[in-house]
């Protein structure tokens, strides 16, 4: 039975391997041997350079700026999406008023609160940037008007245009566009749970706050984990940049406010013509990216739980 077993997954594995290497691994090489040459990306002559491009980079403020943003939304957006997620998934399974013969249950009509919280997974990032831009304009977007509308008529900042908020205005336009899958991917893991747990804590004097950080956060943990490192893959990837790309002016204003690694990567290489220093800052923002995901698979190990 044993016999042609490794050949058979060898022949299995050779060409998955081989597309990977070629449509993954292979650009990640291109891209640090060009971060060592002035190539433009306009033209298919070039020269090495050395380090030239790299003591450039420990010298720019723009990349520093953009560095300090892509950190900061690497750092909150799981924090608060995640935590938004895990209440509202917990509220809609476990949250709901006692009901006969059930110790616990969700609020009624959680199948529907689950279908609007999803619904941001349904549209494009670009469409609910376009939304989002047209909400925050400071003269006739809905924010300003609804405070308008209310007698706040001091309080219409340029929420775009004013370097101290408009960050913040990505990062909530981030959270509401990610919130909902984790909403959904919560619940499915909470109806797994069996019931049974939850009904001998509560017979046992648990209250609902206890139940979640002695029952459900433990048996999720896993999915935490899995999606704490996916929402900081996305605020370093292009749903940051497709946000910051289309909302802010410039891109990346006002006063470099915004600029985020991935936008400052596609500036340099497409609007510059500077594809050497692009790749460049590329290889500092997968350093980054390689550096969140250690940190949250060894922060995040734990004794697996099973049920």
């Amino acid at each position: 039975m044993q016999h042609g077993k490794y050949r058979f997954i060898v022949g299995f594995l050779t060409a998955p391997l081989a597309i990977y290497g070629l449509f993954v691994i292979w650009p990640f090489i291109q891209s640090i041997y060009y971060s060592f040459t002035d190539w433009s990306g306009l033209s298919p002559e070039f020269k090495m350079v050395g380090f030239k491009n790299y003591t450039r980079l420990w010298d720019d403020d723009v990349f520093w700026k953009s560095l300090q943003h892509s950190v900061m939304l690497v750092v909150l957006l799981p924090l608060v999406t995640l935590t938004l997620a895990l209440f509202f998934a917990f509220m809609l399974n476990v949250g709901g008023r006692r009901r006969k013969n059930a110790a616990i249950a969700g609020v009624r009509g959680s199948a529907f609160y689950k279908v609007v919280y999803f619904f941001p997974q349904v549209l494009s990032i670009a469409i609910v940037a376009l939304l989002f831009q047209f909400a925050y304009n400071p003269n006739s977007g809905a924010i300003n008007s609804f405070l308008k509308a209310i007698g706040l008529d001091s309080l219409q900042p340029d929420w775009l245009g004013d370097p101290d908020l408009a960050l913040w205005c990505i990062f909530a336009v981030l959270v509401w566009c990610t919130v909902g899958f984790f909403v959904v991917l919560f619940s499915a893991g909470m109806a797994s749970i069996p019931k049974d747990y939850y009904e001998a804590a509560l017979l046992d004097g648990a209250n609902r706050i206890t139940t979640f950080f002695k029952i459900t956060l433990p048996l999720l943990w896993d999915t935490v984990q899995s999606g704490w490192a996916y929402v900081g893959i996305l605020a370093l990837g292009a749903e940051s940049f497709a946000v910051v790309q289309i909302m802010t002016v410039g891109p990346g204003g006002p006063d470099y406010s915004t600029t985020v690694l991935p936008l400052y990567v596609y500036q340099k290489a497409f609007r510059d013509g500077q594809a050497a220093y692009a790749t460049t800052i590329g290889v500092a923002l997968l350093l980054v990216t390689l550096l969140f995901v250690a940190v949250v698979m060894k922060l995040g190990r734990r004794e697996r739980l099973e049920y």
